[in-house]
C-alpha cells in the first residue's frame, strides 16, 4: 500500500446550522469525518485540512476572515497538520496541495468534506487526473438541495448522483464503517 493522506475539504462553520449556507446532513457527515480523522491520526497518515475563502467581500459565505470561514471544531486542526487555503472549487487549483502530497510521496487520498456536488467532486476527479488513487467516504460528505431549469433536486439525490458518478470512474466510494473496518 502506498502512502496515504486524509484530505478534509471545507468542513467550515458556514455549512453548519446558524451559518450562511447550511448543508443537509452536515452534523452526521462531520461526525463521520471526525471518526475518519481520528483513524488517520492513529495510523500516522498525513492529514491535510482544506479551507475555502472567497476573495469577494460580498460572497454568499466563507468571506475572508469571518467566523463562518473557520474550520469547524469537530475536525479542529492539530499542531503539525497542514492547512491549505483555496479560493477555487478545485482544491488543487492555485494551491500548494499537489506539491505537499508529492513532497511526502503520497499515492492514496482519502477524501471527506463538503460540498459533494462541487468541491468533493472537483478534488476527486482532479486526484485521478493527477495520478492519485482516491477513496471518498460518502457519509462523511454533505450537500444541499439544488435547482436546475425549474427542477428541484433534493440534497439526498444530488449527493447520490455525485457519489455514483465518482464510484463509476474516479474513486472507491465507501461508508465510514466500511473504511474504518479496512483501516
Amino acid at each position: 500500500m502506498g502512502k496515504r493522506a486524509l484530505v478534509l475539504v471545507d468542513i467550515q462553520n458556514d455549512y453548519f446550522p446558524g451559518g450562511k449556507w447550511t448543508l443537509h446532513g452536515i452534523e452526521a457527515a462531520a461526525d463521520n469525518a471526525a471518526r475518519v480523522l481520528e483513524a488517520a491520526r492513529a495510523a500516522g497518515d498525513l492529514v491535510v485540512h482544506v479551507r475555502h475563502e472567497f476573495a469577494s467581500a460580498d460572497a454568499p459565505f466563507f468571506t475572508t476572515g469571518s467566523e463562518g470561514a473557520r474550520i469547524h471544531p469537530k475536525v479542529a486542526v492539530r499542531e503539525g497538520e497542514a492547512v491549505i487555503l483555496k479560493h477555487q472549487v478545485n482544491s488543487f487549483r492555485d494551491t500548494e496541495l499537489e506539491a505537499l502530497l508529492r513532497g511526502r510521496s503520497i499515492e492514496q487520498l482519502t477524501i471527506v468534506g463538503n460540498m459533494s456536488h462541487l468541491c468533493i467532486d472537483a478534488i476527486t476527479r482532479a486526484s485521478a487526473d493527477l495520478g492519485f488513487s482516491a477513496t471518498v467516504i460518502h457519509d462523511a460528505c454533505a450537500s444541499r438541495d439544488l435547482e436546475f431549469d425549474g427542477t428541484q433536486v433534493p440534497a439526498a439525490q444530488v449527493h447520490a448522483a455525485i457519489m455514483a458518478s465518482l464510484a463509476f470512474a474516479y474513486a472507491k466510494v465507501q461508508s465510514t464503517e466500511a473504511y474504518l473496518a479496512e483501516h
